[in-house]
């Protein structure tokens, strides 16, 4: 059977925060029916668990790649967390590294990782390995509807942009912070490897029925990021 395409699916970290786990099975379901089509591979990430860790820590004075660190590790918690949802159908381990990530992905199976680097967000590994393993398409799943002109959490007469080049992006995302749990929908190094590598890239609501209406209809009710 000839090889499956290999679909980055980035989660939000909000997807693991609830208390009794139901999202993370509603979001393995959904996982299981796309891997019949493509091959998913997912990046998880901190979500309000890593900044609330890393705030604590920050108090204490640890530098900021310490901090980046724990974040990374509280995201690998999270992949491990969607592993055990996944069961047999997931490669068994979180990868550590892009080596790592192409070796699992080998396996055929759904792949889970967190982040890899400190001074990486999980939407720059995520872009990293679309990179990486030949993925045909980006998708960046977060907690609004894509990317807009300003906060719509803010600004209710904020625009949403249907398609938006790498270079707008910049411009509109350009401020916001590197600090250790601040990176929000997309950053320099993200868009950078988007562009290089001209990966086709959504940023989109994270539902289990918009990402797989996404992935399978080519269906995105978000944003394009084109290079």
């Amino acid at each position: 059977m000839a090889n499956k395409e290999r679909i980055v699916i980035k989660l939000s970290g909000k997807v693991f925060s609830g208390e009794d786990g139901r999202d993370i099975k509603k979001y393995a379901s959904m996982l299981f029916d796309l891997s019949g089509k493509v091959q998913p591979v997912v990046v998880a990430g901190g979500g309000k668990i890593a900044r609330h860790y890393i705030s604590i820590a920050r108090s204490f004075g640890l530098d900021e790649a310490s901090l980046d660190i724990i974040g990374i590790q509280v995201s690998q918690l999270n992949a491990k967390m969607l592993i055990a949802a996944l069961g047999g159908r997931a490669h068994p381990a979180v990868p550590e590294d892009l080596e790592q990530v192409t070796d699992a992905a080998a396996s055929g199976k759904i792949i889970v990782a967190g982040g890899l680097h400190p001074g990486q967000s999980t939407n720059a590994t995520s872009a990293l390995i679309a990179e990486k393993v030949g993925a045909v398409r980006f998708i960046n799943a977060t907690d609004v509807n894509g990317i807009y002109d300003s906060d719509p959490r803010t600004n209710r007469k904020a625009k949403l942009f249907r398609e938006i080049t790498t270079k707008q992006c910049r411009e509109i995302l350009g401020g916001e912070s590197s600090m250790a749990g601040g990176y929000d929908l997309m950053d320099i190094v993200a868009l950078k490897v988007i562009e290089r590598s001209k990966i086709p890239t959504v940023v989109l609501k994270s539902e289990p029925s918009i990402i797989k209406d996404a992935v399978l209809k080519n269906k995105a009710t978000g944003t394009r990021i084109t290079a």
